[in-house]
C-alpha cells in the first residue's frame, strides 16, 4: 500500500486499499453519491455531453467509485458505472451470493492508459468452511456513447480474468468428483505444474471422475457458458477423494511443450506417438481461453503438402524422386498462384526437392490432369489415408480437421493448405505420424477401455508411399535446402520436418506453421502471425522433439 492511504472499511467486511490509482488518501466513500444510488452524480452535474477520451481525472475516479462500490457489495451502484448494468448488476451480485465471498481487500494499481489493473484478497466462506483467495484483474475505462459519462467497460473478466461471457462464479458442493490425474510414468499433472493443461484436466474429471471412484468435493468455480462443457475450479475449500485416471501424457515432453510456446504469443503444439497414437503433449500460449492446439480450425499452409504428395504419388501424378516443374507461378481456372518471393526451381528438381523447398507450383501443377477427381481428391486422401474428417473419440473435445470438397481455385488453394482446408497442431501431428507410421492410429489422451469408446480408424498407406513421404520429410529437415533444416539442427535421431505459412485475411503476417518427427515421436506447432514456419513454429516444435525418445 502506498504510504499514507488509508483503508476504508465499508459494509464491514469488505474494503478498498488505494494504492497507486493517483486517488490521493481518502476514504472510499467519498463521492460515492447521497447514498441513493446516484452513482454518476458528478458526471452528471454537466448537461454537456462530453466526446473525446477520458482523462486521467476520469480514469482515477471512474475505477475509484466502481471499485469500492464492489467492495461495498453495493451491486446496483457498481454496475450503474459501468457500461452494461442489465450484466454488470447480477454478476457483481452473484459474488457473494453465488460465489459466497464473505470478505473481499481491493487493491488498484497504476493505470496505464485507461487500464486500471487491481488485486482481489477476499475469503469465501461456504457451510462452516472459509478459505482466502486471491487473483488479479484490471478494468478500462470508456466514454458512454449515449450520456458522455465515463464508465468502466463491462467484461466478465473484471468480476475474475477467467470469466467470460455466459458464465458464473459459484461455491457449493463441485458438480463433478475430483481426479488426480497421471502422465504415462505415473507422475501427477497438475494446472500449477503444466498450466495449459488446466482445460484438458477440467474436462478429464467432468467425464471420467466417477468412473475413476472420485467423490466430489467443496469448491469455487465458473460454470461453463457451453452445456456440454467442464466447470473450472478456482478454489477448493474441501477436497474431494480423488479417482486416479491414467493418461497418455508424458510429463517431460508436456514441460518441453510449455516452454516451446512460451517463445510466441498466440502459440500452439501438440504431440503423437506414431506406434500408437497417444497424445504426449498438448499446449497455448496464453495456456487458458480458447485451446487452438486441439480446437483450432484454421488453414495449414504447406505443412498440407504432406497430404498432397500422398495424393500426387497414388493417383500416379509423380514420386519422390520423379521430375516436376517449380515455375515462379501457376494459373488455375483464371486465378494465378505464387511461390514465396516468385522463386523458381529451373535445374531440373524433383518432388522431394520442390517439397523441401516448399514449392508451390510443383503441388498445383501436376494435378491440372486429373480431370474429374481434382475437386475431391484431397479430400478423399485426407479421410481415407490420414483421419482427417471422422469423428475421432481422444478422450477430450477436439476438432478433428476438415478438407471438404472445393471447385475453381479454391481447389488449387487447398493443395498447398489454404482454401477451406482447417486443422489444427494436433492434426497436424497427427498427420505426420501417420507418414511416419503408414497408417492412421486416432490420437487419444486416455485409455479406450476407460469407456469402451470406439476409435476412428482409416486405411493403411499403399506400399512405398510412407517411405517416400518419410525420405521427402527427412530431406526437408536435413538438407542444406530444406526449409525445415535450420529450425530441426538441434533435434537428433532419425528426424523430418515440413514448414508451412498461411494466409490470413486482414493479418498483415502469416501464421507459422511447422511439424515435423523425431524417431517415434511426432509434433505440429502454429503460432498465429509468427510468419515463416521456420522462424516461429519451428523452434516451438524443436522443444518439443528433443524431449522425446
Amino acid at each position: 500500500m502506498r504510504s499514507g492511504a488509508k483503508i476504508g472499511i465499508v459494509g464491514g467486511a469488505f474494503a478498498l486499499v488505494l494504492g497507486g490509482v493517483g486517488y490521493g488518501a481518502y476514504n472510499v466513500l467519498d463521492g460515492l453519491g447521497n447514498g441513493t444510488g446516484d452513482a454518476t452524480s458528478t458526471a452528471a452535474d454537466s448537461s454537456e455531453v462530453r466526446t473525446g477520451p477520458v482523462t486521467e481525472k476520469e480514469i482515477a475516479e471512474t475505477s475509484k467509485k466502481f471499485l469500492a462500490a464492489w467492495a461495498k457489495g453495493d451491486a446496483t451502484v457498481a454496475a450503474a458505472l459501468t457500461n452494461n448494468k442489465g450484466d454488470a448488476e447480477p454478476a457483481l451480485t452473484g459474488f457473494s451470493e453465488s460465489a459466497h465471498v464473505t470478505k473481499a481487500v481491493i487493491t488498484p494499481g497504476a493505470a496505464t492508459g485507461s487500464t486500471v489493473p487491481y488485486t482481489v484478497k477476499a475469503t469465501v466462506s461456504y457451510r462452516g468452511t472459509s478459505k482466502p483467495w486471491s487473483y488479479a484483474s484490471k478494468l478500462t475505462v470508456v466514454r458512454g456513447l449515449t450520456t458522455g459519462h465515463a464508465l468502466v467497460d463491462w467484461e466478465p473478466s473484471v468480476i475474475h480474468p477467467e470469466l467470460a461471457k455466459g458464465e458464473s462464479l459459484e461455491t457449493g458442493q463441485a458438480s463433478s468428483a475430483a481426479i488426480e490425474a497421471v502422465d504415462r510414468n505415473g507422475q501427477v499433472l497438475t494446472t500449477e505444474k503444466y498450466p495449459s493443461l488446466g482445460g484438458i484436466l477440467a474436462e478429464l474429471r467432468q467425464k471420467y471422475g466417477e468412473k475413476a471412484g472420485g467423490t466430489a468435493g467443496i469448491e469455487t468455480w465458473i460454470n461453463s457458458a457451453n452445456a456440454d462443457g467442464a466447470d473450472k475450479t478456482l478454489l477448493t475449500l474441501v477436497k474431494g477423494k480423488p479417482g486416479r485416471v491414467q493418461t497418455t501424457l508424458d510429463g517431460k515432453i508436456q514441460a518441453a511443450a510449455e516452454r516451446g510456446v512460451k517463445k510466441f504469443e498466440k502459440a500452439s503444439v501438440a504431440a503423437v506417438e506414431p506406434s500408437t497414437g497417444a497424445i504426449r503433449a498438448i499446449a497455448n500460449n496464453p495456456p487458458t481461453g480458447f485451446e487452438t492446439a486441439r480446437s483450432g480450425a484454421v488453414a495449414p499452409g504447406s505443412t498440407m503438402k504432406i497430404i498432397t504428395a500422398a495424393m500426387i504419388i497414388q493417383n500416379g501424378l509423380g514420386s519422390a524422386n520423379a521430375p516436376v516443374e517449380c515455375p515462379s507461378t501457376v494459373p488455375w481456372e483464371g486465378v494465378v498462384f505464387h511461390n514465396l518471393d516468385d522463386f523458381s526451381m529451373m535445374d531440373n528438381p524433383t518432388l522431394k526437392r520442390a517439397f523441401a523447398r516448399s514449392c508451390n507450383t510443383a503441388f498445383i501443377k501436376p494435378v491440372l490432369p486429373l480431370k474429374g477427381k481434382r475437386d475431391t481428391a484431397l479430400g478423399i486422401e485426407a479421410k481415407q489415408y490420414f483421419g482427417i474428417g471422422l469423428n475421432w473419440q481422444t478422450g477430450m473435445v477436439t476438432v478433428d480437421g476438415k478438407v471438404p470438397e472445393s471447385a475453381g481455385a479454391e481447389t488449387a488453394a487447398s493443395y498447398i493448405g489454404q482454401g477451406k482446408v482447417q486443422m489444427n497442431p494436433l492434426n497436424m501431428a497427427s498427420v505426420t505420424a501417420t507418414a511416419v507410421r503408414g497408417q492412421f492410429l486416432q490420437p487419444y489422451i486416455v485409455p479406450k477401455d476407460l469407456d469402451n469408446r470406439t476409435f476412428a480408424t482409416a486405411s493403411p498407406l499403399p506400399p512405398g508411399v510412407s517411405s517416400q513421404l518419410k525420405d521427402m520429410l527427412r530431406y526437408t529437415a536435413t538438407s542444406g535446402e530444406g526449409t525445415a533444416t535450420q529450425a530441426m539442427a538441434g533435434v537428433g535421431g532419425d528426424k523430418g520436418a515440413k514448414t508451412g505459412s498461411a494466409e490470413v485475411d486482414g493479418h498483415a503476417t502469416s501464421d507459422s506453421w511447422f511439424t515435423g518427427f523425431s524417431n517415434d515421436l511426432a509434433a505440429a506447432a502454429l503460432v498465429q502471425s509468427g510468419g515463416h514456419g521456420g522462424d516461429a513454429a519451428g523452434p516451438v516444435v524443436a522443444e518439443v522433439l528433443r524431449a522425446g525418445p
